[in-house]
């Protein structure tokens, strides 16, 4: 067992191309969520001000 943490501990090989592809799947996937729900927000708020607009002064919040 401690010749296994030894060499372990030794080894300095770096990320293959399938731990680099998930990672960047993970972060993909993050960002495109994000992007969706930002969107469906924006999408609201700009409605929310445009019948703000076509109201022609009354009081909007």
């Amino acid at each position: 067992m401690v010749k296994f943490f030894r060499s372990f501990m030794k080894d300095e090989s770096g990320a293959s191309a399938a731990e680099y592809a998930l990672i960047l799947a993970i972060v993909g996937t993050g960002i495109a969520a994000a992007a969706v729900t930002l969107g469906g927000n924006i999408s609201s708020a700009m409605n929310a001000a445009g019948n703000c607009i076509s109201s022609k002064g009354s009081t909007c919040t």
